[in-house]
């Protein structure tokens, strides 16, 4: 599985969660293919092997880490192994071989009781449809975790309206969830999966339902509240901007296989296969690269102008048009800095130019 060089910042952070080597194969006897003790298995060969025997090798030898405080991405098409894969890391399924572990506890040895009390304490889960529960209110709703924890009702409803604040919904507490839009309704299932003040933060797929607008609208609030939080998250999309848009690192895959793991620039710039460059093309670079992918640490002792990590290169063109050549990145986010030349942001956008006119 191929994986570019993490961002910088990455290598400073604690690994919250640890996947390594994971199956999840589908048909009459999938473990069988896993107990030999000591046995080396070839990914490619079981793959073909489970699949001509009526399996259905829905994820295929997953390995990655997901650092503190990142949000990592796992994207691809329907069918690929994206909500397999979430699905086995938080055990609403189990995996029939490897590890996952989180602060290194070992999730798939956890006894049922141990999952309760991971679950009720240390993740937090926000899906598609909003699951809210019809007959309670927005506070209710939201203090319902709190309440299967055996928080008492002042403490949790205290909690519960500050989740609501931080969401933005203050002033709905008594409102059902039939009485809220579907935008209304996510934040509220938002609220109630951070009422638990979860270490891992797992959503799949939490928008996709949502009218255009109100997506974008809601991406915004959901980078507010992890700029605001800091919260480890697994994201999962189909959505290759929504991915590009969110993510710290992307794990792209196809067929229950990670095909790539770096940076949204990373995967942009150098993809892994012709899948990979596919699946990417439409993306435009100018909006989605910022100045700090292309930041080096090397001085600039020509730097005539100062630029923020976080601007997109779209951004920089008529810094470049007033003549200025190099550039002092200062630190943004998750980016640490450095400088940049006007002619590899250039080169960038012209690699951009032309691939868009072999699409063409």
């Amino acid at each position: 599985m191929p994986e570019t060089d993490q961002n910088s910042i990455d290598r400073h952070r604690n690994v919250k969660l640890q996947c390594r080597n994971v199956w999840k194969v589908y048909g009459p006897r999938p473990d069988y293919y896993f107990d030999a003790k000591g046995y080396r298995i070839e990914p490619e060969l079981l793959a073909a092997r489970l699949t001509a025997e009526g399996h259905l090798p829905a994820l295929i030898d997953a390995s990655f880490d997901v650092h503190e405080g990142e949000i990592f991405v796992i994207m691809g098409l329907s069918g690929s192994g994206k909500s397999t894969l979430v699905r086995c890391l938080s055990r609403l399924i189990d995996a029939n071989h490897g590890t996952i572990q989180l602060d290194g506890q070992d999730l798939l040895a956890a006894t049922p009781r141990e999952l309760i009390e991971i679950r009720r304490h240390k993740m937090g889960m926000v899906f598609q449809s909003f699951g809210l529960l019809p007959h309670l209110t927005v506070l209710e709703n939201t203090a319902f975790p709190l309440k299967l924890q055996g928080m008492g009702l002042a403490e949790r409803e205290a909690r519960a309206r500050e989740m609501i604040r931080l969401v933005g919904l203050d002033g709905r507490e008594a409102s059902y969830p039939s009485q809220l839009s579907g935008g209304q309704q996510q934040r509220v299932g938002i609220a109630r999966s951070l009422a638990v003040g979860p270490d891992l933060w797992f959503l799949d797929e939490p928008f996709s339902a949502l009218d255009p607008l109100i997506r974008r609208q809601m991406q915004d609030e959901f980078l507010r509240l992890q700029d605001q939080l800091k919260k480890t998250i697994v994201f999962i999309t189909h959505d290759i901007m929504e991915a590009c848009r969110l993510a710290d690192r992307i794990a792209l895959m196809r067929n229950g296989r990670i095909i790539q793991i770096g940076t949204p620039a990373e995967i942009l710039l150098s993809p892994a296969d012709e899948y990979v460059a596919e699946f990417t093309a439409e993306v435009a670079l100018a909006r989605v690269i910022r100045a700090g992918d292309l930041a080096v640490a090397a001085p600039m002792s020509e730097a005539t102008a100062e630029i923020s990590a976080d601007q997109p290169l779209e951004a920089l063109m008529s810094k470049i048009g007033a003549g200025h050549r190099h550039f002092r990145v200062l630190p943004a986010g998750r980016y640490p800095g450095g400088y940049v030349a006007a002619d590899r942001i250039l080169a960038v956008l012209g690699h951009e130019a032309a691939t868009l006119a072999e699409v063409g």
